[in-house]
């Protein structure tokens, strides 16, 4: 786990499988690269403030606490741990590991928003398909729920958190109450019939994405190569993004541009990072992501994420595996795209990048 910061001293010079032939998607047109300023030859690498490697397993995910004091983590081995953002140290241990354990898989700080609810609220899914509440400060899960014969691999609160959904193995997008923990909701293609059928998954989710400022809209994609937009009101597709291969959580939402854009990060060598007009469904800008700095190999993306605070969507990042790098860009009002750092060396296998929230 590394905690980078965004204006660092700038120094001098299993994988998923990639997509099929038969789960190959419609290809869109051709559109322009963004332009890409600052120093693609090395001369911007980003470095780490804290960095915390004596960790029991594999890191499945990673989590900024709404305060910026703290970084949870979720590890291959199931294990929980909350982390000091400014010393790296232990400061909560909420479930520990074992060897038959799945992974945590993803990881979602309840938004605070309102005084009266309990703060430190913290869900985690996992691959065995449990939904956990726990709270931090105390250690104690609060409720676990389950969604049986599915795994889960990605989470998101809505932006007031009075709901949260999941997505996994079986392609279903499922909307939960947050003050029952009931599912509410289960979004998925097929209903209707024949050119009025709406439209879904049909291979796992790896990223879902709650609209920061709409509560009746959600995203979600993955290995089926679509971006699915859906209407809580209307319980189906309204929209489908076609192109982005997502492995990971590599998908977020801009709204303080015009047009609301859509960022994607795709584990394949070509293109991998592209940004979609949220109201056509059309590409909008390839983000040009050239050979890496130090290995002769692409950059397969597994995160991709905007920046938050008080200019959300001024920054965003995204990294992989591949080159096992990541980069952050500064976007212009122009569409531009400039190179801010370079994170490179990183280990291998997978990527979880989380901005940390305004001090």
């Amino acid at each position: 786990i590394e905690v980078t910061d965004r204006f660092p001293p700038m120094d001098a010079p299993p994988a998923p499988p990639p997509p099929s032939s038969e789960d190959k998607a419609e290809e869109p047109e051709e559109v322009p690269a963004v332009p890409v300023a600052g120093g693609l030859d090395g001369s911007r690498k980003l470095h780490p403030t804290v960095t915390v490697s004596d960790n029991p397993s594999e890191v499945f995910a990673v989590r900024w606490s709404p305060d910026g004091k703290y970084v949870a983590a979720g590890f291959g081995d199931g294990s929980l741990c909350v982390f000091q953002s400014d010393t790296g140290k232990v400061a909560f241990e909420l479930q520990k590991g074992s060897a038959a354990a799945l992974p945590a898989t993803a990881l979602r700080f309840r938004p605070v928003v309102d005084p009266s609810k309990t703060k430190n609220v913290l869900v985690a899914t996992n691959a065995v398909g449990a939904i956990q509440h726990w709270h931090m400060t105390s250690c104690k899960c609060l409720r676990t729920s389950e969604e049986p014969d599915n795994q889960i691999f990605a989470v998101d609160y809505s932006a007031q958190g009075d709901f949260f959904v999941t997505g996994g193995k079986d392609a279903t997008v499922r909307v939960y109450d947050e003050a029952t923990r009931k599912c509410t909701s289960e979004l998925r293609g097929g209903a209707g019939f024949g050119v009025g059928s709406s439209a879904g998954h049909s291979n796992r989710i790896f990223s879902v994405k709650t609209h920061p400022e709409d509560p009746n809209v959600v995203l979600s994609g993955g290995w089926d190569n679509t971006v699915q937009v859906w209407d809580l009101r209307e319980q189906r597709s309204v929209r489908s993004i076609y192109g982005p291969h997502l492995c990971g959580d590599a998908l977020d939402v801009c709204v303080s541009r015009d047009p609301n854009t859509v960022l994607t990060g795709s584990w394949r060598p070509d293109k991998p990072l592209e940004l979609w007009d949220l109201g056509t469904g059309k590409l909008f800008k390839h983000v040009d992501w050239t050979q890496s700095l130090l290995a002769s190999q692409p950059c397969l993306l597994y995160s991709a994420q905007y920046s938050k605070g008080s200019t959300p969507g001024r920054f965003f990042a995204a990294g992989g595996s591949g080159a096992n790098e990541a980069r952050v860009f500064e976007a212009s009002p122009e569409g531009d795209a400039e190179l801010v750092g370079t994170i490179v060396g990183m280990a291998p296998r997978g990527f979880f990048i989380h901005w940390s929230p305004p001090k």
